[in-house]
């Protein structure tokens, strides 16, 4: 039996390169997704509203492991070749398109009906009218509570070690199954995960005090 070392420590960190990765693939494949969702969620048309809204309600209604399975073990059945790196990037960023698009399209909904009004008044298009005024001030209102979401796309990749994606949560069962001391090696992991997510949990709380003290003015 191994005992916890340097190189076991290591071994956990050098991990944590990966789940930086899925999370940003998460990230980013969520945010074109997510704004999608959103646009099609405040859109004119019922059937994109009611697509979106179907999409949205599967994703955040079932659980994001029973998400990574269906992808995983489901994709061969039907014919697919399919590795844990492809299942997992697909599962978050539908995971995560479908919670950024609610929160987007909450943010959109938020600007003021004066603003709607006057983009009408211009006679601006749709792609106009949501490129040139509602977005960028949508933006601004979304940043702290996405930002904040960011903390909950790295602490999911952690049920990728499920379907045997070596991120850090995966490497910790690795050596845990070689030394025998989860207690030790748990801890490390999730000193890993802390040590990823504060700083964002910061930047998020300070991006709504300083949205707060803006808008108090």
């Amino acid at each position: 039996m191994r005992t916890f070392g340097l190189p076991e420590f290591l071994f956990i960190a050098e991990a944590a390169k990966w789940t930086v990765a899925l999370s940003l693939i998460a990230f980013v494949g969520g945010a074109i997704g997510g704004l999608l969702v959103a646009l099609a969620r405040t859109s004119d048309r019922p059937a994109l509203r009611a697509i979106a809204s179907g999409f949205v309600q599967v994703f955040q209604g079932t659980p994001l492991l029973l998400q990574l399975f269906l992808i995983f073990f489901g994709a061969p059945v039907l014919g697919f070749d399919i590795n844990p790196w492809l299942a997992a990037g697909i599962a978050l960023i539908l995971n995560t398109s479908a919670f950024l698009g609610e929160i987007w399209r909450g943010t959109i909904q938020a600007i003021p009906a004066g603003q709607w009004e006057a983009a009408e008044a211009l006679g601006l298009h749709y792609v106009a009218k949501m490129r040139d005024i509602i977005l960028p001030q949508a933006f601004k209102i979304a940043l702290p509570p996405t930002v904040g979401y960011m903390v909950q796309v790295i602490k999911g990749t952690s049920l990728a070690a499920i379907i045997g994606f070596a991120e850090v949560t995966r490497a910790g069962q690795i050596i845990n199954n070689a030394t025998f001391q989860p207690l030790l090696v748990f801890s490390v992991v999730a000193a890993i995960y802390f040590v990823l997510c504060w700083p964002l949990s910061l930047l998020a709380a300070r991006m709504e005090r300083r949205q707060a003290a803006a808008l108090a003015r």
